[in-house]
């Protein structure tokens, strides 16, 4: 066979494989906006709905698993790494507002590394989650997110050695503290509000009660 006959078959793979990159760049920024979509849902309460895109997101995964053996270059970093991150965060986040618990890397079948970075991120949706309680009064939830931030936060910069090894984790806990501890004085402030507010309804209770005009006697 000639040269240009090699560099033919060169160019025609070449040409095959920019295809496949381009499906797959188009499958993780349908990824990025349904894991996106999922986060807004599950603001709202809208849980079935957030699965659902969660669960169409999962396909498009499991097709980039399909191509991993034969294009294993084209399957890893840049905008995968970043759809899986939002994935992890969306679902993350929808198991610990609906069940109550976290979920996995194995169950979510994501990376390990995208899998940390995108629990990393879950603190911020529970601030705006505890924010949203504060404006509806309901200060125990808000408290019970603010658990939440704090634990993950906890678990993660309790992990030395990917605290250093995995890139951006350390930014992603700095602004972690940082929002954490604006909550905390956000839900401070309104859980003493709600006490002192309660605790002058109950006076004025009790000087209704000791007001009340005694009965004339027959």
């Amino acid at each position: 066979m000639s040269l240009r006959s090699f560099l033919r078959g060169i160019e025609e793979e070449l040409s095959r494989k920019e295809e496949v990159r381009t499906s797959i760049q188009g499958d993780m920024r349908r990824v990025l906006r349904l894991s996106k979509e999922a986060i807004l849902l599950v603001h709202q309460d809208r849980f079935e709905e957030a699965k659902g895109s969660l669960d169409e997101a999962a396909g498009f995964f499991a097709r980039l698993r399909g191509l991993s053996e034969e294009h294993p270059d084209l399957v890893q970093g840049g905008l995968v790494d970043a759809a899986f991150e939002e994935y992890s965060e969306a679902r993350t986040f929808l198991s610990l507002v609906q069940e109550k618990r976290f979920i996995s890397p194995e169950e979510l079948r994501v990376p390990s590394i995208p899998y940390v970075l995108g629990l990393g991120d879950v603190v911020g949706e529970f601030r705006r989650r505890a924010l949203d309680s504060l404006r509806r009064g309901d200060v125990e939830a808000a408290e019970e997110c603010l658990r939440r931030m704090e634990e993950i936060y906890l678990e993660l910069t309790a992990m030395d050695e990917a605290y250093l090894l995995v890139p951006g984790l350390r930014r992603k806990c700095d602004v972690a503290r940082g929002v954490i501890e604006a909550t905390r004085g956000e839900v401070t402030v309104e859980s003493r509000r709600s006490s002192l507010e309660r605790s002058i309804m109950r006076l004025e209770e009790a000087l209704r009660g000791t007001g009340k005009p005694k009965k004339a006697a027959g």
